[in-house]
Parts: C-alpha cells; sequence; structure tokens
C-alpha cells in the first residue's frame, strides 16, 4: 500500500527568528538540490501546549497539515499529525526513558509502526554535554522487522539543513514532513 501522498526524499531548511522557528520543505530537484517548495511552517518557541501547522508557501493562507500535542505537560503523550481537514494521519511520541542517552521516538500511521533514534551514540552525547551546534545529526527509523521507513540527516552547515529519505512507501510525506520537523523542534537546535 502507497500512502495518498508519498514522496521517497525532500529537504528541510530551518531558518531562526528571534519568536520563530521557520521550516521550509523541498521536494527533490532533477539536479538533486531543492526543488519545488512543499510546505512552509513556524514554530513558536516558548508555546505552552506545542502545535506546528504546515502551509503550501510563507504566506500562510491555506493550511495543509500539521501537528499538536495531545497534552499539554505531559511528555510522553505524543503528538497527533492532522490533514487540512484535521483527520489523523499519524502520530509520534519521544520516549523519554529510552532517550537519556540517545534521543528515540516512536512513529505510527495506517498499516505501519516504527521507532527512530539518533544513528550515533557519540555525537548523541557530544550534543547533551557540549554547545557545538554544527554537529552533523541522523535519526533513522524502522519498523518492528528492522526495515528502513524514514531517515533525516542533518547537514553539518550554518542553519539546518536536513536531507529526508522515505523508502517505505507507507509514510505519508506529511507524516515525514511533519516528524522531520519535530526532530529539530523539540529538541531545541
Amino acid at each position: 500500500m502507497t500512502a495518498a501522498m508519498y514522496l521517497p526524499e525532500f529537504f528541510l531548511k530551518q531558518k531562526l527568528t528571534l519568536m520563530v522557528n521557520r521550516y521550509e520543505i523541498y521536494a527533490l530537484g532533477p539536479d538533486g538540490k531543492p526543488g519545488q517548495l512543499m510546505a512552509f511552517a513556524e514554530q513558536k518557541r516558548m508555546a505552552f501546549k506545542e502545535q506546528v501547522t504546515f502551509y503550501t508557501d510563507a504566506s500562510k493562507v491555506r493550511p495543509v497539515f500539521g501537528f499538536k500535542a495531545r497534552k499539554v505537560m505531559d511528555l510522553g503523550s505524543g503528538y497527533d499529525i492532522v490533514d487540512e481537514a484535521g483527520q489523523p494521519l499519524g502520530f509520534f511520541r519521544k520516549d523519554f526513558g529510552a532517550s537519556m542517552l540517545r534521543s528515540t521516538f516512536h512513529l505510527e500511521g495506517p498499516g505501519y509502526a516504527g521507532s527512530g533514534q539518533e544513528r550515533s551514540m557519540t555525537v548523541a552525547i557530544l550534543r547533551r554535554f557540549t554547545d557545538i551546534s554544527f554537529l552533523p545529526i541522523h535519526f533513522d527509523f524502522t519498523n518492528a522487522e528492522g526495515a528502513p521507513m524514514l531517515s533525516s540527516t542533518r547537514k553539518a552547515s550554518i542553519g539546518d539543513r536536513y536531507h529526508v529519505t522515505v523508502p517505505d512507501q507507507r509514510v505519508d510525506f506529511r507524516v515525514a514532513a511533519a516528524v522531520a520537523v519535530a526532530l529539530d523542534a523539540l529538541m531545541a537546535r
């Protein structure tokens, strides 16, 4: 089964501003570089209840999907991903116990479930105990059988830039994009 909006690869660019984190999501262009803008999102810093809405572009006229925390302060409750009509697309949550050394998330959607964590234990530990902001960060999500579902790779650059691959065709682009933004936003980068 292939998701309604499947995209095997895309790029995520983050821009920090004083009050919000801005995210632009681009499809892979024919030259292997960022091509068509697929979505635009802003995350308010210090929000009481985490919610991120994705729009068609920076004009923020048409919302197309988003994610929202289930509860205000329950750190393990998770986040629902919904389409523009508010219909569920998927769910993810951070596993705080498993995240003590390497950040770990669980992901669910129609017909699939899996977990992902930082690929490198060394980078995960350095990230926790130093203020080095340019470290490349890799997340790999696999299903229960160990098959790859989604990977997010942060490039070592000025400004956060990610290359996201989605080998599991059941994972909707909107779910993959929401998780990719959440990996950045919820880890306070």
